[in-house]
């Protein structure tokens, strides 16, 4: 582990911004006997560069499956909590909006901790504090623990859901990008059906013991995987921006014209000068930060999220007895849909799925709206009442499967695509910044607006979601079968 160490000659500005987790030389040294011996059997794995990459990936994908356990951890454990530490509804709801809170905070430093000490370094940030909050929630006596550690955990949820994006879309060759930064969404799902699926076994304390073991394997991980080649190449590292680029393709691959156009990227984007605020204003910046952003707040805007950390609660209100199954049902479901959605980025496009599935989305929030609604005025003996509640159910089943095929894992790809290079940091933290804010704010309203009305709840999503379609049809472009420079240049 090497910290920015001055050189022997007094150190450089360059050396300031060294890497805050520095693998060594292990793939520099593996490249060079490549050429000159037989590789082990690890080694020889290695050398195939889409093994490669999709080991960094897999690696990188704890950081969302933790991120995914946190959003799901709510939903099993409302009753237990509230028993135990006696907490009333509204303190509930405010333990469950403060990983949002924490998220915000871990937002707003994500972008920049990125780019001063590369995107593992800020991976590792991100897992010391997730993990050290899982643990306090598990040993809370009282509601301020409880609060502290569901804090600590947002932190870190914060910087992982910038920077894994980010890193995923800029180690990936053009081909696979797509399909590997789905994985991102797919890892989320993976947690969230873990916390579910765990949550019918054990007790909210071992399951916040559970929480903490996707950051403890995570953290050794990070020594084993090369750090961004395009976040070395801006930095001014040029030998180990080639050495990290031809791991990641193979050792006998020729990187020079990646090589070429990443450093001609670099170029242009002028790395030393200092991006302001009012740099925003023009359209190489501003046309992709709207784009991030509107993406990103209106996936919060569709109430997903509210769906799915009080998925318990809205089952009961449609009259399925045994909620705790159907959630899991859910949490299995989604991750099969977002599975499909992973296979089908980088054939069918991004913005196609987009519009795919925030039609789909409308259409059945429109259903289970109107599903609530009438439960309202029938009675619960009425075999209409039970008929109301699989309507709602298969709505719901149909929203997530919808959501999971574009909604859930395209912003956050898109996001990592088109910002240009040189604002990345800045806009990245604005964007995932928006995201957490509505996510908190759905979900610390989620719980009293269930208790005003469930139907005129779901009216609300219907319409937000509607403005979903229209933004995605007329704004967002496709990004498929491009390569990051050329996404970001067609904004010049």
């Amino acid at each position: 582990m090497s910290y920015r160490e001055d050189s022997d000659d007094g150190g450089s500005g360059r050396d300031l911004r060294k890497p805050l987790l520095n693998t060594g030389n292990w793939y520099r040294m593996s490249s060079r006997q490549s050429t000159t011996a037989n590789l082990g059997s690890s080694a020889q794995i290695i050398r195939d560069g889409s093994v490669s990459v999709i080991l960094c990936v897999l690696i990188v994908a704890l950081g969302p499956i933790q991120f995914g356990f946190t959003c799901g951890y709510s939903s099993p454990t409302e009753e237990d909590i509230i028993s135990d530490l006696s907490l009333s509804l509204s303190e509930f709801s405010l333990f469950g909006s403060l990983a949002n809170v924490g998220a915000m905070v871990g937002a707003i430093a994500s972008g920049q901790i990125a780019e001063y000490i590369g995107r593992k370094g800020s991976l590792m940030i991100a897992a010391i504090p997730n993990v050290i909050g899982w643990f306090i929630v598990s040993f809370s006596k009282d509601v301020s623990f409880l609060y502290l550690g569901r804090l600590l955990e947002g932190f870190g949820v914060g910087v992982i859901s910038y920077t894994v994006p980010v890193y995923i879309a800029e180690i990936s060759p053009q081909d696979m990008r797509g399909s590997l930064g789905s994985v991102n969404q797919l890892s989320v799902t993976i947690g969230i059906l873990l916390a579910y699926v765990l949550g019918m076994f054990v007790n909210w304390r071992v399951l916040a013991i559970l929480g903490a073991l996707p950051c403890l394997v995570l953290i050794p991980g990070l020594f084993f995987i090369p750090e961004s080649p395009r976040w070395l190449a801006k930095m001014g590292f040029t030998d180990e921006f080639e050495a990290s680029l031809q791991v990641l393709r193979g050792f006998d691959a020729d990187i020079s014209f990646e090589v070429n156009e990443i450093k001609k990227s670099v170029a242009s984007s002028s790395k030393r000068t200092t991006i302001r605020f009012a740099d925003l204003k023009r359209k190489r910046y501003w046309f992709p930060l709207m784009v991030g952003i509107g993406l990103l707040v209106l996936q919060q805007l569709t109430g997903i999220n509210g769906v799915l950390f009080y998925s318990t609660k809205i089952f009961e209100s449609a009259g399925v007895s045994s909620s705790n199954a159907a959630t899991v049902g859910l949490g299995a479901i989604q991750v099969v849909a977002t599975g499909v959605a992973v296979w089908l980025m980088d054939r069918a496009g991004r913005r196609l799925l987009l519009i795919i599935s925030s039609s789909g989305m409308a259409i059945s929030l429109l259903i289970v709206s109107v599903a609530f609604y009438l439960e309202d005025i029938v009675s619960e003996d009425s075999r209409v009442y039970s008929l109301l509640g699989i309507m709602s159910l298969v709505g719901l089943v149909v929203l997530i499967i919808a959501y999971s095929l574009g909604v859930g894992a395209v912003p956050w790809l898109i996001m990592s695509e088109i910002l240009p290079v040189e604002i990345k940091g800045l806009a990245g933290s604005i964007a995932t910044l928006a995201n957490w804010f509505f996510s908190w704010a759905i979900t610390m309203s989620e719980n009293l607006l269930l208790n005003w009305s469930t139907g005129g709840t779901f009216s609300i999503f219907t319409l937000t979601t509607t403005l979903t379609v229209a933004f995605v049809t007329f704004l967002v472009p496709e990004t498929k079968g491009r390569t990051l420079e050329e996404i970001q240049s067609s904004f010049r």
